[in-house]
């Protein structure tokens, strides 16, 4: 028979990390749940997916979910413009489709370094900087979405992609607005 002292170890470090994971669930579900009810943009479901599936994100901060939301919108924007790229080598595209690609290819383009400025404003502090940094993101994807719908009959191959970009935009403006508004009560 084992004794209880060799059973202690283990069952400490699972609870620490059950706990532990807990605790970064519910502050993922806390900031979901606010950014969601605040913003009409945001929904909840794809905040919390978004948000868990980052690494660190379970032992992150109230401000480390603001940078890994920022981090999460640089890789989409990057894989965007990837498979933005991708479609551009298609012979048989349709020119007008094809211009609309070209515009997008450009808008996110330009998008890569506006994050990454977000992201050492945000580091700094510069919540306003970062915040007009991430609103440019946002606007190339809906630049790019609106760029599509010119042309009766045209359907961007980017919509949900662009929805995407959107979406994680908003949802950094809104973490990040909780950010500066608890700071701002705080000190």
């Amino acid at each position: 028979m084992m004794p209880l002292s060799s059973l202690f170890l283990p069952l400490c470090l699972f609870l620490s990390l059950f706990f532990h994971g807990s605790k970064g669930q519910n502050l993922i579900q806390n900031t979901c749940k606010s950014c969601s009810k605040d913003d009409p943009n945001i929904k909840y479901d794809i905040c919390t997916s978004s948000l868990q599936a980052a690494p660190a994100s379970q032992c992150a901060t109230f401000r480390g979910l603001g940078m890994i939301s920022i981090r999460l919108i640089r890789y989409n924007v990057t894989d965007t413009r990837c498979h933005v790229k991708i479609l551009l080598k298609d012979k048989k595209l349709d020119p007008y489709v094809k211009s609309c690609l070209s515009d997008c290819l450009e808008l996110y383009s330009d998008a890569i370094p506006s994050i990454k400025l977000a992201m050492k404003s945000y580091n700094s502090k510069k919540y306003y900087d970062a915040n007009i940094q991430i609103s440019s993101v946002m606007d190339a994807a809906t630049t790019c979405e609106d760029g599509f719908k010119d042309k009766d009959g045209v359907v961007s191959p980017l919509t949900k992609l662009n929805e995407n970009t959107f979406q994680l935009s908003a949802m950094a403006l809104s973490l990040m607005n909780l950010i500066k508004n608890n700071n701002n009560t705080n000190g």
